[in-house]
């Protein structure tokens, strides 16, 4: 059989410890034997990220908005322990989110359903897609201990000197402080995207925030939104027969857990942070949880939800077998490869990435699985496979197809 040929290159992002085990095992298994792999290659791994005083990371973001699509494997964010393991310059930030900030992109992650791995909501039948808006609050937030009596106020000092202060509290004693900020264009890009990515797949589009609570910061988001739907969108959702509503993040979660699912939920960057892990556990497992990250631009970035399998590695290293799950890291091969095929024009691609994703499911509903699947799964009698085995017989079943 020819190899399909890849016009345009993908940017794929090497990363860290099982991980990258897998991801080298995925291209020389399910990729390279079949397609004749274009891409521009970055190491992210943190001991080249160490030696690049980060660049590295800087340049993979801007290799993105050249080509237009990305595939990135789990990285480590470094904590203490990870600085003395590493012997690291500094504690380097987390790539992904020196990606998003540089992309100005929108996290959108789904689980991937399969039969026999049933969510913990009985009523769950369709996937819930998260959006997670990627900049600010919590995140770029800056924190004071506060050390005794004493008043803590928000000062605002404009282009020319004029302050504007808000009180925060007059504290009698030791406590603490943190400040939050957004930014208004990043909160549009991550409207239009929501927007976008919801025509793009047709499902409604739900918003919720704490706008009752937050009558200026949370309020800013709600706005917003309902500003660009209106302006520019609201047409366009009628004809796609889709529909777009604002919550409270209360009530998003009540309706949540009685829905059947089948829409795309949009959340401020911690909610969006903490509800994709609740979905993607209640579904089944974070390692069957996709993720991809869209630019207004135009720009896509696919990852697994998942980090890098510190655990498993460490057994890896000693020799010991393992039994870890590859399909979200190959789910994102196969989204950044039939984005690329769409954006070229090269359906042998899009179809080849498709195959893919039918051969992983496929594998697992026919009952052979990583052991982490073989613990929740209805399957009477799964096959337990090592991490190589499940991509092996991945590989097998695709062959059949």
């Amino acid at each position: 059989m020819e190899k399909i040929k890849m016009t345009t290159p993908l940017v794929e992002m090497d990363g860290d410890e099982m991980t990258r085990i897998l991801w080298q095992m995925i291209k020389d298994e399910l990729l390279t034997p079949y397609i004749e792999l274009n891409t521009e290659y970055y190491d992210l791994g943190l001991e080249h990220r160490n030696e690049t005083n980060d660049q590295v990371t800087v340049d993979s973001a801007n290799a993105t908005k050249k080509y237009g699509v990305a595939v990135k494997c789990a990285t480590i964010t470094p904590n203490a322990a990870r600085m003395t393991e590493y012997n690291l310059k500094e504690m380097w930030k987390s790539p992904n989110g020196t990606i998003r900030a540089m992309l100005d992109g929108t996290v959108f992650r789904a689980p991937i359903v399969v039969k026999g791995i049933e969510p913990c909501v009985k009523n769950w039948k369709k996937p819930i897609t998260i959006a997670r808006h990627a900049y600010g609050d919590v995140y770029k937030a800056t924190e004071m201990k506060i050390p005794g009596a004493g008043k803590c106020e928000l000062v605002y000092t404009a282009e020319d000197g004029t302050e504007t202060r808000e009180l925060i509290h007059n504290f009698t004693g030791a406590g603490v402080v943190q400040g939050q900020h957004n930014l208004c264009n990043s909160i549009e890009s991550f409207a239009k995207s929501c927007f976008n990515y919801a025509l793009d797949t047709k499902q409604d589009l739900w918003f919720a925030t704490k706008d009752t609570i937050s009558k200026k910061y949370d309020h800013t988001f709600k706005d917003i939104f309902q500003e660009i739907f209106d302006a520019e969108y609201k047409d366009k959702f009628e004809k796609a027969g889709i529909e777009y509503f604002y919550t409270l993040i209360d009530d998003a979660v009540a309706r949540v857990m009685k829905s059947e699912g089948g829409y795309i939920w949009a959340c401020k960057n911690y909610d969006g942070d903490v509800m994709s892990d609740m979905v993607s556990s209640a579904f089944g497992s974070l390692a069957m949880m996709t993720s991809v990250l869209v630019s207004p631009d135009g720009y896509y970035e696919y990852e697994a939800a998942h980090g890098t399998v510190q655990r498993h590695y460490y057994k890896h290293l000693k020799g010991e077998e393992t039994s870890t799950n590859s399909v979200a890291t190959i789910f994102a091969w196969t989204g950044a490869l039939k984005k690329r095929g769409e954006l070229d024009g090269n359906q042998d691609l899009v179809e080849f990435a498709e195959k893919l994703e039918k051969a992983c499911i496929k594998t697992i509903e026919d009952g052979k699985m990583t052991k982490d699947l073989a613990l929740i799964t209805t399957n009477p009698n799964p096959t337990v496979l090592n991490s190589e085995n499940f991509i092996k017989a991945i590989r097998q079943t695709l062959e059949e197809l």
